[in-house]
């Protein structure tokens, strides 16, 4: 590793393990350009194939990386003990667009509720003894999708994708547990990662959302599924949708589930795949990396991450 990626993936590792916003801008360092919480932070980056600054800090012996348990640790915060979703489509092109992303990513969301993957995150309890359940309600297939065909904006500052969901989420769920993605029609390009998840209001009701780019012939970001019957693009984002929401569910506030170096339950099994596939309740088939278990890991049942640490699952 040169000497200035290893400073970049030092000082991200430095931060997360600090307690401090674990948020970083589009090139993948910490955004130190506007004052703490002036907005919400990006958690759960799912950084493209290859790029990782806390593996890497990791992998270079900085210090504090050794030796601590891998454990996910839970900070006195809330979970989501179910999920209301709904998808937003956000730029010029979607309008018109033929391909098969809007309608499977429908299934994958409805398909979601109940599968076994779902109940990968069970164990996770939060404020008064909730825990995270399976159950998930996909509002995008029984109301009709959100499609904005404004001129989307990439990813870089969490407010403007904030400010796109409460645009087109007039009511959001008033639970708190409401999960808005956001899929734009923005290639990625240079940025280092393929998406995010964070936390803001809308209305003064609490809402979870999340940030993705295009990815259509993106190899960064491609789970190079063998199913035949999506897309290469839908694939990308069904991977990297998987991560999200179930970050997102564990950890919704930056509060709940994440271990000693800000890693949340996708985070440590990113781009790991126990199965060819995972068959969701609606019998779907995807390519969906790994979930973080914290009972896998202590009893010896899960299959390895990239660390070599056999704590990964796909379902129960």
């Amino acid at each position: 590793m040169n000497k200035s990626l290893f400073l970049i993936a030092a000082t991200v590792l430095t931060i997360a393990m600090a307690g401090q916003a674990r948020s970083q801008s589009a090139s993948g360092v910490e955004d130190l350009s506007k004052p703490a919480g002036q907005e919400p932070p990006m958690m759960g980056i799912h950084w493209a194939r290859g790029f990782n600054p806390l593996y890497l800090a990791r992998k270079a012996g900085h210090p504090g990386s050794q030796g601590k348990s891998p454990d996910l640790l839970w900070h006195n915060g809330p979970i989501m003990p179910d999920a209301v979703t709904e998808n937003i489509f956000w730029g010029t092109s979607w309008g018109r667009y033929t391909g098969d992303e809007i309608t499977g990513l429908d299934l994958w969301y409805n398909g979601f509720d109940r599968s076994d993957y779902a109940k990968a995150s069970d164990e996770y309890t939060g404020t008064d003894g909730q825990e995270v359940t399976p159950t998930t309600t996909h509002l995008g297939h029984l109301i009709g999708h959100l499609i904005d065909g404004s001129a989307a904006s990439g990813g870089s500052h969490t407010s403007v994708i904030l400010a796109e969901v409460c645009k087109e989420i007039t009511a959001p769920d008033a639970s708190g547990n409401g999960y808005y993605a956001v899929y734009t029609d923005l290639p990625r390009g240079n940025s280092s990662y393929c998406a995010w998840h964070s936390f803001g209001t809308c209305g003064g009701v609490r809402v979870q959302f999340a940030f993705f780019w295009k990815l259509d012939g993106d190899p960064g970001c491609d789970p190079q599924s063998t199913v035949t019957t999506e897309s290469q693009g839908l694939a990308a984002l069904a991977n990297v949708s998987g991560h999200e929401l179930s970050e997102a569910r564990t950890d919704p506030t930056s509060e709940g589930w994440y271990d000693t170096s800000g890693e949340e339950n996708a985070d440590k099994c990113e781009w790991t795949f126990g199965e060819p596939y995972v068959t969701f309740s609606n019998r779907t088939i995807w390519k969906i990396q790994g979930l973080w278990s914290n009972a896998a890991y202590n009893q010896g049942t899960g299959y390895p991450n990239s660390r070599s640490q056999d704590g990964c699952i796909e379902g129960p």
